[in-house]
């Protein structure tokens, strides 16, 4: 791709010249993505969220495609660019930018599969953020192992880099056990409903009760800046090898079946038929944790120690320190949206605000070019900088690319 022509701020308000391709919406916008059109806006009458229709060139009439994800709720007016051909970049207005950026995702690995499986057109929705915390690890391995020790280590030596995920349960909650805290507890109903749409990781039945992981709870820890650790077993490392989560998938496997035996008994908090059915379930978690392809790492605990630093080296931490006084990324607040341009990867942002009588302009860069993630979970990875109101771009930028 060549360069677009060089032009300051100023420039942007006059008009969408300078060969950049703009698309305003008061309430409805259409963008055409390979050989389907999409029309984005409105809202859907169930949840007052945006609503998305396809034109069916065979018909020649508009259909409504199954929507997935967490959807965006309404707005009066917004942007839409195509980015690349398997999403549309949907920019509304809105106050905070955790919720003004979204992206419609109309042709990625998770909506194809999806609409191999539903049998039926599929669109899915995905918020659009900036941090990327880094990807989540997937730590199994059978009981006694140590993995427990080794996590608690990590969440010691790094408190402000890691964090677990809150795992969903339709049973009821015990004395004392505090929803979004403990687990997020649910109506069987509810979650039977997002099993389906996609939106679990991996889940159980256990004793009638359903249990599960979804990626909405992953995202929230890496919205904290932090990287998740999930500690499950074999199966749901299978369930989340399978899906969309892009993780670091470790196993931890004592030195031999013998010394996870004397591990489990010097415990002696355990009945002998109880050490007997750990031992079952560890002989067959053995089995399948050396599944080609399952695992990325198999790590033997035979020194605690020594196992612990070569899980430091995997996670890229030998000479790592924590920073305790980690810089949180700050909300950065949107004043209206007065118009959006897109040239390239890049997508320039004009607001205007009034402040006793005199209105006020901003301008700024979201560069799209590293997207992570998706639907159902978070699109990651945006870059999003200030123009420099007197002359030239923030971060030395001088000319789009």
């Amino acid at each position: 791709m060549g360069e677009a022509p060089a032009f300051v701020v100023d420039d942007l308000y006059e008009s969408c010249g300078n060969g950049l391709d703009s698309v305003y919406c008061d309430r409805e916008t259409t963008v055409v993505v390979g050989n389907s059109k999409y029309m984005i806006g409105g809202y859907d009458d169930s949840t007052f969220s945006l609503g998305v229709k396809i034109f069916d060139k065979s018909t020649g009439m508009w259909e409504c495609p199954t929507v997935l994800g967490t959807k965006p709720t309404m707005s009066c007016d917004l942007w839409a660019f195509p980015v690349g051909e398997d999403r549309i970049l949907v920019i509304k207005n809105s106050s905070m930018t955790d919720d003004s950026i979204w992206f419609l995702e109309v042709d990625t690995p998770f909506v194809r599969q999806q609409r191999n499986m539903l049998g039926s057109n599929v669109v899915a929705w995905s918020k659009g953020v900036r941090r990327y915390p880094g990807k989540p690890i997937v730590i199994s391995g059978p009981s006694g192992v140590g993995k427990g020790t080794l996590i608690a280590k990590l969440m010691k030596e790094f408190p402000y880099m890691f964090g677990f995920s809150v795992s969903h349960t339709t049973r009821a909650p015990r004395e004392k056990e505090i929803n979004g805290v403990h687990y997020h507890f649910t109506e069987r109903s509810v979650m039977e409903r997002d099993i389906k749409e996609g939106k679990f990781l991996e889940f159980a039945s256990v004793h009638g009760n359903l249990y599960g992981t979804s990626i909405e709870a992953v995202e929230v820890v890496g919205d904290a800046a932090k990287r998740c650790i999930l500690d499950i077993d074999v199966q749901g490392a299978r369930s989340v090898r399978a899906s969309s989560l892009d993780a670091i998938f470790i196993f931890i496997c004592p030195p031999s079946f013998e010394d996870l035996e004397k591990r489990l008994r010097s415990r002696g908090t355990e009945t002998e038929e109880q050490i007997q059915k750990r031992l079952r379930n560890a002989k067959g978690e053995l089995e399948q944790g050396k599944s080609p392809g399952l695992f990325d790492h198999i790590l033997v605990n035979d020194d605690l120690d020594d196992c612990y630093q070569i899980l430091k080296s995997i996670l890229g931490l030998d000479e790592c320190a924590d920073n305790a006084n980690q810089e949180v990324e700050k909300k950065i607040v949107f004043p209206m949206v007065h118009s959006a341009s897109k040239v390239g990867s890049k997508v320039y942002i004009n607001c205007e605000a009034t402040d006793l009588g005199n209105t006020l302009k901003n301008s700024y860069v979201l560069d799209v070019s590293s997207l992570r993630g998706g639907a159902p979970g978070r699109t990651r990875g945006l870059d999003l900088y200030p123009i420099n109101p007197y002359g030239g771009f923030a971060n030395g930028v001088k000319h789009i690319s």
